[in-house]
């Protein structure tokens, strides 16, 4: 005996004309407010009023955006704006003693280590002098009279740029 599976399933059924039921309703509810307001409004403010909403109405029946209908796309955006947004992020912190268990390093060579002095090269106020030039390049002259703080570095690609210095403090 064979049985009949159905094919498409995504798709909704068309119930009134070409229409889907709810493609139906929205339009239905949108001329209705449409009709309703002519008798409350003036002719004028009735087509401004009119055309906006059978606007909004015709675009939530038949509008999709990336192939998802835009009654979909506006409950999103709404629950996304109207739910509150915590993110939280906490690094690791793991005492001295287990990270020399675990990288067998010991004190005094983790605090040469690479990453100790790029850490102080991005945290620091003072330079360190050993890799940093305390004497300011010409270029900051035309920058004094600003209050922001400007400097000048490398790219990977060798190139000098000026930007402006942020210390988060």
């Amino acid at each position: 005996m064979q049985f009949q599976v159905p094919q498409f399933i995504e798709t909704e059924d068309k119930i009134i004309g070409p229409l889907t039921i709810k493609q139906f309703m929205y339009i239905a509810i949108g001329f209705g407010i449409s009709f309703a307001s002519y008798f409350f409004l003036s002719l004028w403010l009735f087509i401004i009023v009119a055309m906006i909403i059978n606007t909004i109405t015709l675009s939530l029946a038949f509008a999709k955006v990336n192939g998802m209908p835009l009654p979909t796309i506006a409950a999103s955006a709404i629950g996304f704006f109207w739910k509150p947004k915590f993110y939280l992020w906490k690094k690791a912190q793991m005492t001295p003693a287990k990270t020399e268990k675990r990288v067998g390093i010991k004190t005094e060579e983790k605090k040469n280590s690479l990453g100790d002095i790029w850490q102080k090269l991005l945290t620091s106020k003072t330079p360190i002098p050993t890799r940093e030039k305390t004497n300011r390049p010409a270029i900051f002259n035309q920058f004094q009279s600003h209050q922001e703080e400007y400097e000048v570095f490398r790219k990977i690609t060798g190139e000098k740029e000026v930007a402006r210095r942020v210390d988060y403090k």
